[in-house]
């Protein structure tokens, strides 16, 4: 299969294919013309030597028929008598082939002056002669086929060459490199068209690219100078005393989420980056970014009466960005608090894997395959949809197993494994 999607292989196997036939077709009919030569030479000589005989015999009707290693004849008088055998007596006049036992002839059978001659030729050295005949025709056809298959090869080469050079100068140009066009290294002919192709094509990417830059920094900078206002008048609302602590408190909940945030805004522009590379980042240990996650959302069980079972183990080290990482943390231990009214949350990290598991009011069978597609979110759910997405994006760059599993009214079990 892999043969016949390249082209080259195509082109080899059609040149192949082509050659076999062509030389096939002219062996058979080399064959059959040399079949038909060898016979008509054979008959010419039975007609001669019969011409030759008659001759004799109406000189000297006690001439013998021919007998040689190759040639028997026999004559029949005009009453019947001769010394004729039995599988000659019954053969009309013309031309015939016999075989007697392992030894095959060809039979001339003519009458004149009221006499009936046979004369036998033996063709078993010219079916000798036939058969190497044939087995070098064999082997031409075999040779020709080779050499179309070989032909074909160089001639793929040849051909795919310039589809082969713009591909590797296509696959090696980095995203920054504009100022030399392809088409200028393949000026004419269907590949310099395909080249003026990618050339207009890597021209509209290199303006979305551009487009794309602008508008993250500068939305990137407009971001930061408003959370950091935020978090500056938060900072400076709590040290105020005459605020009492609910006032604190909401002030507390505005800093924990533009800090939040302000490192979500990070970890996304990172991910967004092309050159960003899934090793980026020093050594996060993951049972502190649990604690921190899990305290910074106790506020959403408020007064539930949900009991929260939290299990780290600290040698998990993990070699990725730390803010990544609390994303996807924060996503699924806030989902198990926003989700479980009563009952309890259990966050528990081991050496491989991090499970979140809750008694909540679970997702609908129907929901569960569709909770990682981005925008969704069922009837009960408050936010935008974005959150397993995300985390499920995350997994997928770092090569971590993500797997949920729930039951409606009963829970849910989320559990990453990282490889």
């Amino acid at each position: 299969m892999r043969l016949l999607s390249d082209l080259r292989g195509r082109v080899a196997l059609f040149f192949a294919g082509f050659g076999a036939l062509v030389s096939l077709i002219m062996a058979v009919a080399l064959y059959q013309s040399a079949h038909d030569l060898s016979q008509r030479l054979i008959d010419e000589t039975l007609s001669a030597e019969l011409d030759d005989y008659i001759a004799r015999r109406e000189r000297n009707p006690a001439s013998l028929p021919p007998s040689t290693v190759v040639v028997h004849g026999y004559v029949q008088g005009a009453a019947g008598v001769g010394d004729v055998p039995g599988y000659l007596a019954g053969l009309p006049v013309g031309r015939h082939n016999i075989h007697l036992g392992t030894i095959s002839y060809r039979v001339a059978v003519v009458e004149r002056g009221g006499a009936r001659y046979y004369l036998l030729h033996d063709i078993a050295l010219q079916a000798r002669r036939e058969q190497r005949f044939a087995w070098m025709l064999v082997l031409m056809v075999v040779a020709m086929t080779m050499l179309s298959a070989l032909g074909g090869i160089w001639l793929s080469r040849r051909v795919v060459a310039p589809v082969a050079e713009l591909a590797a100068k296509v696959r090696h140009r980095s995203p920054n490199d504009w100022e030399h066009p392809l088409s200028d290294d393949f000026p004419v002919g269907e590949v310099g068209e395909l080249a003026r192709v990618f050339d207009r094509h890597l021209i509209r990417m290199r303006a979305f690219m551009e487009r794309e830059r602008v508008f993250n920094a500068d939305m990137s900078h407009e971001l930061r100078t408003a959370l950091a206002v935020i978090l500056s008048a938060a900072e400076i609302l709590l040290e105020d005393d005459s605020l009492g602590d609910k006032q604190k408190s909401r002030v507390g909940r505005i800093r924990r989420a533009a800090h939040d945030m302000a490192e979500l805004g990070t970890a996304l522009l990172l991910m967004a980056r092309e050159e960003y590379s899934v090793s980026a980042g020093g050594g996060c240990v993951l049972a502190d970014v649990v604690r921190d996650v899990v305290a910074e959302q106790r506020h959403l069980l408020r007064d539930k009466p949900v009991e929260v079972d939290v299990r780290t183990d600290p040698e998990l080290i993990l070699s990725v960005d730390a803010g990544l990482v609390k994303i996807v943390v924060s996503n699924l231990v806030r989902n198990a608090f926003s989700f479980t009214a009563a009952g309890s949350v259990a966050v528990w990290q081991d050496a491989r894997s991090l499970a979140v598991s809750d008694t909540g009011s679970g997702i609908p069978a129907h929901a569960v395959e569709r909770v990682f597609v981005r925008h969704y979110h069922d009837t009960g759910s408050q936010g935008a949809g974005i959150g397993l997405s995300l985390v499920k994006r995350i997994c997928g760059c770092y090569g971590w197993q993500i797997r949920l599993e729930s039951r409606e009214n009963r829970g849910t079990v989320v559990r990453v494994t990282f490889s």
